[in-house]
């Protein structure tokens, strides 16, 4: 089965509620803080910012409870955050500062909390979601496995063996593809070959396709399929047609001018103000508040320690 979710015409985003904006734009803050961090030498490694795609993990929550499991991958800030709302413990880990999520020894990608999983190799964490998947229909029948992975994963092997091994055993996976058109900095269009629905149709597995960027569309629209993967077993695949407003990991943006515009344009930044001016501009001040003193908090505590 497939379906064609349709983008809402015109600029305007729908009205979120408070809690939904605020973690919207804490998300943004967040990344932006991170970006700045490593201008100024603050932070060693590198880190991949989900600027621009804050809207599809908030969306995506909606549809969770708590006994689902969600795997992330190296674009995983926004899947972590608005899962535990723990910006504190996530820029500690980052940073190595007491504190951290994992005693500072997963770094950007690599966190594990409560059901959450996050890893910075490509595909690698779908066949472990197959398998989680497997024991949630025997041992917690009604909760899901959700895996992110961007459009450039499709590349990978194990994408296929999981989706296989999903629709063989029924599994109640659900794959969340977050479609920005590049994979680190080669178009789409030139290293994906056929769609993306038609690969899911190859399996069996149930496929969404939506451009819309607004939260309360998307949850609205996603919503029945979510539950046929919680009632039927049957794995499905979302895919969401995004815009990545910030380079692939601190700099590197090799997009031709146009595009990058193209994602500003297409930014819900840009847009929720638009018809939601007050509330933006109020929660827009509380977020970035909260990242500052989260930031000036964590850099003033000591390193993390890890123990064996």
């Amino acid at each position: 089965m497939t379906e064609t979710v349709t983008a809402p015409a015109g600029p305007y985003l729908s009205a979120l509620d408070d809690d939904d904006l605020f973690l919207m734009l804490t998300i943004r803050h967040f990344e932006w803080k991170l970006l700045d961090l490593f201008a100024r030498g603050s932070l060693n490694g590198t880190t991949h910012t989900c600027l621009g795609q804050e809207y599809v993990p908030v969306a995506m929550r909606g549809l969770f409870d708590e006994r689902d499991h969600v795997f992330s991958n190296h674009r995983g800030h926004g899947h972590y955050l608005a899962r535990h709302e723990d910006p504190r413990g996530l820029l500690a880990e980052i940073m190595g500062r007491e504190g951290a999520v994992c005693s500072g020894v997963g770094g950007s990608q690599h966190i594990l909390r409560d059901r959450y999983l996050s890893t910075g190799v490509q595909g690698q964490s779908l066949p472990v979601a197959a398998g989680v998947a497997l024991r949630l229909k025997r041992t917690e029948p009604g909760a899901l496995a959700c895996a992110y992975i961007g459009d450039g994963t499709w590349g990978e092997g194990a994408v296929y063996e999981a989706l296989n091994m999903a629709r063989l055993w029924e599994l109640p996976l659900l794959v969340v593809v977050e479609h920005n058109g590049i994979a680190q900095s080669t178009p789409t269009s030139v290293q994906l070959a056929g769609s993306i629905g038609a690969r899911a149709a190859a399996f069996g597995a149930d496929h969404v396709r939506s451009g819309s960027t607004d939260v309360n569309v998307l949850r609205e629209e996603l919503a029945p399929a979510v539950d046929r993967v919680r009632r039927r077993n049957r794995p499905l695949v979302v895919e969401l047609i995004t815009h990545r407003v910030g380079p692939h990991s601190k700099g590197d943006d090799a997009r031709p001018e146009a595009e990058r515009r193209a994602a500003v344009h297409n930014d819900w930044y840009q847009r929720y103000p638009a018809g939601h001016a007050e509330q933006f501009r109020r929660l827009d001040d509380a977020a970035r508040e909260l990242v500052d003193a989260v930031a000036d908090e964590v850099a003033a505590l000591p390193p993390s320690r890890w123990t064996p």
